[in-house]
């Protein structure tokens, strides 16, 4: 079987365990996906499948190539496609069939989540890279500013590495071994503990860790 599923964040809440306990948890709605392509070893050079998570795509935004694609496998068409390796034995896998959450995860599991984070456009030091900043009393007149950044003399520009303001959030962002603490099978539901990157309504990856 795959070692992951496409999904989208649908946001966080908290689940009560029986001996009272609160746990904070993140909603993903995992699949179903579309197996839309098998790759193998002797032919592609490493054994994987290409993941379409079912949902509504208009066919007008579907190009050439891919409808193709789509036709081949017997597929309607899907929005994101990502491949997954597989473990061995998983032969029986084909192009057109279905893969659901509770084939691939069980509960307590641990999962990689990958995402993309929130963008917050342009941001300062303080905000972008935690800087402590100025006094803000005493006649100071630095509060906010990044400091030195270099040397005057020697060398005489600014190396490169170094922090400061900029474009900040919008990023590829992995989450590690996040437990599984329910699946809802008809509703094809995975609640993880934890927080996980990006908006929600955003795309996810996720993995056995």
């Amino acid at each position: 079987m795959v070692d992951g599923l496409i999904g989208i964040k649908v946001g966080m809440t908290q689940v009560f365990e029986e001996n009272g306990t609160v746990t904070p948890v993140t909603v993903i709605k995992a699949g179903p996906c579309v197996v839309v392509q098998k790759k193998v070893k002797e032919k592609d050079g490493y054994d994987a499948v290409q993941l379409g998570l079912v949902e509504f795509v208009r066919p007008d935004r579907v190009n050439k190539p891919l409808a193709g694609r789509f036709e081949k496998a017997g597929v309607p068409p899907v929005r994101v496609l990502r491949e997954f390796r597989f473990e061995d034995g998983s032969d029986a896998i084909k192009p057109g069939d279905q893969i659901l959450v509770n084939q691939v995860f069980q509960v307590r599991d641990n999962v990689d989540v990958v995402g993309t984070s929130k963008g917050r456009g342009f941001a300062g030091l303080v905000k972008r890279h935690h800087f402590r900043g100025g006094a803000a009393t005493h006649g100071s007149m630095f509060h906010r500013a990044p400091g030195s950044i270099g040397a005057s003399a020697f060398p005489s520009r600014v190396l490169p590495g170094m922090r400061a303001a900029g474009h900040m959030g919008n990023a590829r962002v992995t989450v590690r071994k996040l437990q599984v603490v329910r699946i809802m099978d008809q509703e094809n539901l995975l609640l993880v503990k934890g927080a996980v990157p990006g908006r929600n309504g955003g795309y996810v990856i996720i993995r056995k860790s």
